[in-house]
């Protein structure tokens, strides 16, 4: 049994926290409608809109995360040359989030992922993106603003959603530049080789099934696939997110915590995996352990699976939901 009081506490030094968030900056575009007609073009529904609105997504989810759980997340990333890029800085602004860690890239798009939903339910998504990694100019300008905050954060959130920004190059220089601080990778599926050194590495199932090229299909394979992964990558735990099995926390000397599903209803999963590395930042950098960040990552994830659209967790919404619910788990 964890000691609630403890996570309270945590919580409550969410202001004190300082993270550096890098990676791939998405766009995440929401048209939302009533279908009561089929096209007579196609055997398709037809959507009148009612509704659009843009949110920040990918790594800009991440550090919108941390602002509303409370503390501070400093972002850099890439934008296009376009007004796709201009409205995701001004979405950042208005919720306080600073953009000086923005680069403009006008050789690429800004990425956007356009949802179209009608009466709650996702009927298509579309991607617009280029996923070549970025040259030398862009990256240097991405470095130098990442030392430039180097005396002022405690972790690292590296988000890799595979569209170019992070490169080994990149990885590389931001552990030599990060030092003993903590850094957490969002991972992709096929690039785990270059997260070797990290703190912590957070893959969902499918990620860690394709990165060890098996089936995680029971408990025995679970633990066997989170040591496995330790060993090859050399970080200090991995923690696999299960959906509704929870999370599974694995640590260097054998520690393994399972940590049940809290989530009461679950209407969209969009952007769940940027909550837990988001409350996993912050918790560590207010000095948390690992146990206690998975602990809230767990709560965190269970309160934004509740929400329609890219959402973002409160530090209130958070405690209170700690205060509701049953916090237990299970260590070997």
């Amino acid at each position: 049994m964890k000691d609630r009081d403890r996570l309270k506490e945590i919580i409550s030094k969410f202001s004190q926290g300082r993270v550096l968030v890098i990676g791939d900056l998405i766009l995440d575009e929401y048209v939302e409608g009533n279908v009561s007609r089929i096209s007579p073009e196609a055997p398709i529904p037809v959507v009148e809109v009612i509704k659009e609105s843009s949110l920040p997504g990918g790594a800009a989810n991440v550090a919108n995360n941390i602002h509303t759980l409370g503390g501070r997340g400093f972002l850099s990333g890439v934008v296009g040359q376009d007004g796709s890029g201009d409205t995701l800085k001004e979405e950042l602004l208005r919720r306080g989030i600073e953009a000086e860690g923005l680069v403009v890239d006008s050789r690429r798009p800004t990425t956007i992922k356009t949802r179209i939903i009608a009466h709650h339910q996702q009927l298509v998504r579309v991607d617009r993106e280029r996923k070549e990694a970025i040259d030398d100019s862009i990256l240097k300008q991405m470095l130098a603003y990442c030392r430039s905050l180097v005396d002022d954060i405690q972790t690292v959130a590296v988000e890799d959603y595979g569209k170019g920004v992070i490169t080994e190059e990149l990885l590389s220089a931001i552990k030599e530049m990060a030092g003993r601080r903590t850094i957490i990778v969002d991972p992709r599926v096929g690039s785990f080789s270059q997260y070797k050194g990290a703190g912590l590495i957070t893959p969902n199932r499918h990620e860690a099934e394709v990165a060890l090229g098996r089936e995680i299909k029971d408990e025995g394979s679970l633990r066997e696939a989170g040591k496995e992964l330790l060993h090859r990558l050399n970080c200090q735990a991995v923690l696999i997110t299960l959906g509704e099995e929870g999370m599974c926390l694995f640590q260097k000397g054998d520690s393994v915590t399972h940590i049940p599903t809290i989530a009461r209803e679950v209407y969209d999963v969009s952007g769940a995996g940027d909550t837990v590395v988001a409350t996993a930042s912050l918790a560590l950098s207010v000095g948390a352990n690992l146990e206690e960040a998975a602990q809230l990552s767990n709560l965190a994830a269970g309160i934004v699976v509740g929400k329609v659209g890219t959402a973002a967790v409160s530090g209130e919404e958070l405690e209170r939901f700690l205060k509701q619910s049953e916090i237990s788990d299970s260590t070997d």
